[in-house]
């Protein structure tokens, strides 16, 4: 199958969930996120991943639709604590409703996202509930990782791979593993396409980062420069500090420190010293670096090219790369 008829499969399978359960105040929230789309990544790297070994990826539908429940149950918790007001393009669950109602309802996100897991094969279920939990712990890290980092202006550029690949990375990993797992492929190819996801992810996230300083919002779909305006210790702003000269980075110190400067002159400003010290150029060769990395380990899977092609348009349109 390809990209756009799974993603129907995954867009239908959604919105035909039952939510017969009382009381509809904690399942509404969870409709209302489901329903507000999202590119769907990590279900459809799933699908695509078995199959590259199977032809009957709507058979696994309950389980890769587990990861995007689980997805949207953590961007609702990132809203409520980044008091964010939008969660593309529509108010987010603790605006419309209320804090609470963002806690319990995405509580029972998780729930639900376990309960879907389940309904995987039974002869895999152990398996795959020992992934998707170890997956979910590594989010968690990551997560007070990058709350930690917000305090700090020393991150390395190791930690912040390291906290990236935690937060974003390991789902995409665990997405396309659990494809293979469930397709009854050898170890080996599973392992090497939770390399690929994981790399792929790597790439993904700091494409992120570039496209919030470089990107076109019309594109990007949010304003540019949020990184800066909110100090976020990016790839950009971690290697920015550490390559500076002295002006410059006492340019960037200033900016950091400052408690209320005018967002689009912060972002000008900041802007400037990551075009002086080439920061765009050196991002955009370790997002390449990564993509390139994920390629050789989907490469390395033992199934025909042809079968492969699919994903790999797929990961190539997903980060807008040739292959």
């Amino acid at each position: 199958m390809n990209s756009n008829e799974i993603l129907q499969l995954i867009n239908h399978y959604l919105d035909s969930i039952p939510y017969d359960r009382k009381p509809e105040g904690l399942y509404e929230p969870i409709k209302y996120v489901l329903s507000l789309g999202g590119k769907r990544i990590r279900p459809t790297l799933m699908l695509l991943a078995y199959n590259l070994f199977r032809d009957d990826p709507q058979t696994i539908l309950p389980s890769a639709c587990a990861l995007e429940t689980y997805h949207n149950y953590t961007l609702l918790h990132d809203d409520l604590m980044d008091n964010a007001d939008l969660r593309r393009g529509h108010m987010t669950v603790h605006k419309r409703w209320d804090a609470n109602t963002a806690i319990l309802s995405g509580d029972s996100m998780l729930v639900l996202a376990f309960q879907q897991m389940a309904q995987c094969s039974p002869d895999k279920l152990s398996q795959i509930l020992n992934l998707f939990t170890c997956t979910a712990l590594e989010i968690g890290e990551g997560q007070q990782y990058d709350m930690e980092f917000e305090s700090r202006n020393d991150v390395t550029e190791d930690e912040y791979i390291e906290m990236i690949r935690l937060k974003t990375s390991v789902l995409l990993a665990c997405a396309t593993k659990m494809g293979a797992i469930l397709a009854d492929a050898p170890k080996e190819d599973a392992d090497n396409l939770y390399r690929f996801g994981e790399k792929i992810g790597l790439a993904f996230q700091l494409q992120d980062d570039f496209l919030d300083v470089y990107g076109d919002s019309k594109v990007f779909g949010k304003a540019i420069g949020g990184d800066i305006t909110s100090n976020k210790k990016t790839y950009m702003l971690i290697n920015a500090l550490a390559m500076a000269d002295e002006r410059q980075k006492q340019v960037l110190v200033n900016w950091l420190d400052m408690p209320s400067p005018d967002p689009q002159e912060k972002i000008a400003a900041v802007t400037e010293i990551y075009n002086e010290i080439g920061i765009n150029k050196l991002a955009e060769e370790k997002i390449n670096y990564y993509f390139k990395e994920g390629i050789k380990f989907l490469d390395a899977v033992k199934v025909d090219s042809e079968r492969k092609q699919e994903l790999l348009a797929y990961t190539a349109e997903m980060m807008k790369r040739e292959y």
